[in-house]
């Protein structure tokens, strides 16, 4: 895999692994233009992860096109993060998994009014996963302290 930037490979999955904020997806429309969406998502295995609902338009993007481009970065300073491109496989029987998954990572648990929501359609839920085929990271943190 393709790795530029300041950072480490190491440093670069430490970042995904550390840093619970959703991962913006862009994934390419029918008509050429890309679609920008944010998703929550967690670092296992070499890949990204996220869930979501059988209906929602990512899930026939990726079924039509499974190139990808995603970033991981905050809006406030220091600007850092990481971007890259990938390809994204869906998994119809793994969305119930990665969503409880992903809820303890962001909701810290599963006993939130919006875990039992989500969790009371998590047999339907779809999983994506992207495996990525370039990372670059940046890193604004000394010029911006």
């Amino acid at each position: 895999m393709k790795c530029t930037g300041p950072w480490s490979m190491e440093r670069i999955e430490a970042h995904l692994r550390e840093t619970a904020i959703p991962l913006r997806l862009a994934c390419a429309t029918p008509s050429g233009h890309p679609q920008l969406l944010s998703l929550w998502y967690l670092w296992r295995d070499g890949a990204l992860w996220c869930a979501t609902s059988p209906g929602a338009r990512v899930v026939r993007l990726v079924e039509r096109d499974p190139r990808c481009g995603f970033e991981v970065a905050a809006d406030a300073p220091p600007y850092r993060g990481v971007r890259g491109r990938g390809s994204a496989t869906l998994y119809r029987t793994r969305g119930a998994e990665v969503l409880g998954a992903l809820l303890d990572r962001y909701q810290g648990g599963r006993d939130t009014k919006l875990a039992r929501w989500l969790l009371a359609r998590a047999a339907s839920e779809v999983a994506i996963r992207i495996e990525p085929l370039a990372l670059a990271s940046w890193d604004f943190s000394a010029r911006m302290t």
